[in-house]
Parts: C-alpha cells; sequence; structure tokens
C-alpha cells in the first residue's frame, strides 16, 4: 500500500505579505497602514512567521524594528515575489475587463486638473471607461488595481513617468483683491491662505522674490488645496498658485496673478505608468490626450 505523507504546511499569505511590508517600510505601523489592518495584526502576522521559520526576522526597538541579517538576507526576494504576484493580479483584471482604465491622482489633481479633461476624452474616446480614485499618497503600480497615476514628482522623476509639467508657483488672488497689488511688498497687509500639505510655498516664493524681508505670516489654513482655490476666488485672500492647478482659473478670469514673479520648484507633474507603454496602445492614447 502506499505511503502518503503528509506535505509540509507553507506559512499563511498574510504572515508573508505582513513581513514583505513591514521589511519594507521599516516599520510595522506603515505596514498596518499599506495593508488596511492594524499595527498588532502586523506584529501577531511577522510573529507566526517567526514561529515558523524558527528564527527572529526583526529585532524590536524602543524606537521601532530592525531587521535581522536572516530578514535582510530574504527581503529582496519578498519583494520580487509580491511584485510578480501583484502584476499578474492586475494582468488578469486588465485582461478581464480591456476598455476599463483605473487612474489614481492627488486630490487637488483629480479636481483641477483631471476632472476638466475627462468630457473631451469621453468624446474622443466613447468605448473605454475611466474611473478616478483620489489618494494622498501615490500607489505602487504593480501591486495595486490602477493603470495610470498622476501626481507632483521630485526631480528626478522615475523612468516610467510621463512630464507633463513643471511645479511653478505664484501668488494668485480674486480680480477685486488684484486692485490692492501693485508689487510684492504690498502683500504685508494682505491675507494670505496656505495649503496644509505644501505648508512651504510662501517662504519659497518670498525668500526668491523678497530675500531679507520678513513678510510671511500665517493664515487660513486648508486641507484641501481645491478649497483653497475656491476660497481665493471668493475673495478671501492670496494663495500660492500651482500653475498646473490653476491656469484654467486664470485663462477664465475667475483668478489673477498680480505679480510677474514666480518660482520653478524642483518638481514636476507626471503622470506614472507601471512600466513601458505600447505605442499606438490605448493607454498610450489616453495619455497622449492627458498631456496636451
Amino acid at each position: 500500500m502506499a505511503v502518503s505523507p503528509p506535505r509540509p504546511k507553507m506559512p499563511a499569505l498574510n504572515s508573508l505579505r505582513a513581513f514583505e511590508a513591514a521589511a519594507r517600510l521599516e516599520s510595522f505601523s506603515e505596514a498596518a497602514a499599506e495593508l488596511s489592518v492594524t499595527p498588532g495584526a502586523v506584529a501577531q502576522h511577522v510573529k507566526s512567521l517567526e514561529a515558523w521559520a524558527g528564527e527572529k526576522l526583526f529585532v524590536r526597538l524602543p524606537q521601532g524594528i530592525e531587521l535581522t541579517s536572516l530578514g535582510t538576507s530574504i527581503l529582496a526576494d519578498f519583494i520580487t515575489a509580491f511584485d510578480q504576484l501583484g502584476g499578474a493580479v492586475n494582468k488578469l483584471r486588465a485582461n478581464a475587463a480591456p476598455r476599463e482604465i483605473r487612474i489614481a491622482a492627488l486630490p487637488c489633481v483629480a479636481q483641477l486638473w483631471l476632472s476638466p479633461k475627462l468630457p473631451e476624452i469621453r468624446t474622443a474616446m466613447p468605448d473605454i471607461s475611466i474611473s478616478v480614485t483620489a489618494l494622498e499618497q501615490r500607489p505602487n503600480l504593480k501591486r495595486e488595481p490602477y493603470d495610470l497615476s498622476v501626481f507632483f514628482e521630485d526631480h528626478p522623476v522615475c523612468k516610467n513617468s510621463v512630464v507633463i509639467a513643471r511645479d511653478i508657483i505664484f501668488p494668485v488672488c480674486s480680480p477685486t483683491i488684484s486692485g490692492n497689488l501693485t508689487t510684492a511688498e504690498t502683500l504685508e497687509n494682505q491675507v494670505l491662505l496656505h495649503d496644509t500639505s505644501w505648508q512651504d510655498d510662501w517662504k519659497t516664493w518670498l525668500t526668491k522674490t523678497l530675500p531679507g524681508k520678513n513678510i510671511w505670516r500665517s493664515g487660513p489654513a486648508f486641507s484641501l488645496y481645491s478649497l483653497a482655490v475656491e476660497e481665493a476666488k471668493n475673495g478671501a485672500g492670496i494663495l500660492m498658485g500651482h500653475e498646473a492647478l490653476v491656469r484654467r482659473q486664470i485663462n477664465s478670469g475667475s483668478l489673477v496673478a498680480p505679480f510677474d514673479q514666480s518660482v520653478e520648484l524642483e518638481r514636476s507633474l507626471t503622470i506614472e505608468t507601471d512600466g513601458p507603454i505600447t505605442p499606438n496602445s490605448l493607454l498610450k492614447n489616453l495619455i497622449d490626450r492627458l498631456s496636451r
């Protein structure tokens, strides 16, 4: 009679995912945020994997975690494996719905730059379906279910990014307020609006435009840049505009750039893909239209 010994059990997939995320991000809490679980769950999954391996993968420190030599030796293989798994899942999704395109974008980019372009794209490409998700952080396109991401990216940009526009900043305000502004020095008695994600905008512009003068001060702050733009249009104060995001309002006259001085930052608005795009493909056609 044939003997069929029990096969050794593999560790649970969740424990492998928890280890890879925690090791790559060097944090249980950041891994938990990425995996949509609690830090305690990540720690428990890692503990389970360590019990299976019979060796520690992390050293627990008062201020965080540190990989052991064993953990370090296998991390690259785990990253590659989960990238490949994510790629297979995304390929399955894309092949199952080849006319559906999913875009991830920074909230202000989705509202102020991408949304106005969608009607024309729907007219030009009526046979595709476009979904947009607003995210605060750029997703990992090798693993997450998006075809494109549109974010501001520090230089140098990655090889899979298409540069749409350099990030150029300058003050903008309503036409009513602009009548009170003759030179940059006249900002001293004005209300300055701030975006909490780009807190250094005003300091950067003022330092380069008015070196040695202390005109910067705090003012109303907004966690949504699109809301700050609306308040600037409403006459609440003067906002530091990002050209790619406020060009439409300037062209319509709802916002005015009262000064000639602008500052070009070391970042650009880019469209990122998870790899090279085939010429004449659906994604290439869409990227070309978004780039106009």
